[in-house]
C-alpha cells in the first residue's frame, strides 16, 4: 500500500483474509477475495463461489465498496478486526477443538467431528449486554453476512453493506438443546426457534470471561466486547449483492 498499490488480491481461506484485512483497516486500497481455503465464507457470501476460475472471472466485473468492519478488544490483548463474524461460547470452543490434521484432510468434516464432541458435557453460560439490556446464553454470534460455515445460515438479516451486526444467540445449558437448534440451521428455521433471539447492534459487550473466535480463527479466552467501526475497508464486491 505504501509503494502505490490500488488493489490487494488475496487467495485464500477465510483467516487468510482476516490477516490481510486486518492490515489494510483505514486504507483506499481495495480488497479483492478469491476462494483458496475450507469453508470459504466471504467467497460465499459474495457470490464469487468455491470455484476459482469462476470467482476470478465474477470477481472481475465486481465494484469498489466502502464497508463497515467489527472490531473485537480483548483484556490483555491488541484489537482484532474482522469481516465476517465473532463467535463467543460454544462455537468457539467448537472452533478450538478442531483438529487441524483432519480439517487438511477432510475439510469441513473436521469441524463437524469437533461439534459432535461437545454433547457430552453442559453448555458453559455466558452473560451478555445488548442495546442496553442483559442476557443469559450458551452461543453468541454477532454476524455481518448471512453465511455461516460456507453452506448454511444463520444471521438471516445481516449484510456487509449494512452499518451494524445482526447478533444472534441461544439460550440453554443442555448440549441436546444445541443439536437442535443445529438442525433449525440445516432447515433455514433457526431464527423462529423457542430459545433463540436476535437484535440489531453496533455493540456487544461479555460480563467476564468467554471463548471466543473472529472469521473461523480462535483467539482464546477473555473478557471481549465487539463494536462496529464505519467506513474501514474497501472491498471489491459483485454488483448484485445486497
Amino acid at each position: 500500500m505504501e509503494r502505490g498499490a490500488d488493489l490487494i488480491l488475496v487467495l485464500g481461506g477465510d483467516g487468510t483474509i482476516n490477516e490481510v484485512a486486518n492490515g489494510m483497516i483505514g486504507s483506499e486500497v481495495a480488497l479483492g477475495i478469491l476462494p483458496g481455503g475450507t469453508a470459504n465464507v466471504l467467497c460465499m457470501e459474495l457470490g464469487l463461489g468455491r470455484d476459482l476460475d469462476r470467482a476470478i472471472e465474477r470477481l472481475s466485473k465486481a465494484l469498489p465498496r466502502r464497508i463497515a468492519v467489527g472490531r473485537m478488544s480483548a483484556a490483555g490483548a491488541p484489537d482484532r478486526h474482522f469481516l465476517l463474524m465473532c463467535g463467543a461460547g460454544l462455537d468457539a470452543r467448537i472452533v478450538n477443538d478442531v483438529n487441524p490434521d483432519l480439517k487438511r484432510r477432510a475439510g469441513k468434516l473436521a469441524y463437524w467431528t469437533a461439534g459432535f464432541s461437545q454433547f457430552t458435557r453442559l453448555v458453559a453460560p455466558l452473560e451478555v449486554r445488548i442495546n442496553g439490556e442483559t442476557h443469559r446464553c450458551g452461543f453468541l454470534l454477532a454476524s455481518r453476512v448471512r453465511n455461516y460455515g460456507g453452506d448454511m445460515e444463520i444471521a438471516s438479516g445481516a449484510s456487509l453493506l449494512k452499518p451494524d451486526f445482526e447478533v444472534v444467540w441461544f439460550e440453554g445449558s443442555n448440549p441436546l438443546r444445541y443439536a437442535w437448534y443445529m438442525l433449525g440451521v440445516a432447515s433455514r428455521r433457526v431464527l423462529k426457534m423457542r430459545g433463540v433471539r436476535s437484535a440489531r447492534a453496533t455493540r456487544v459487550e461479555f460480563a467476564g470471561s468467554a471463548h471466543t473466535h473472529i472469521d473461523g480463527e480462535y483467539i482464546g479466552v477473555a473478557p471481549v466486547s465487539f463494536e462496529i467501526v464505519p467506513d474501514a475497508l474497501t472491498l471489491l464486491i459483485p454488483e448484485l449483492y445486497g
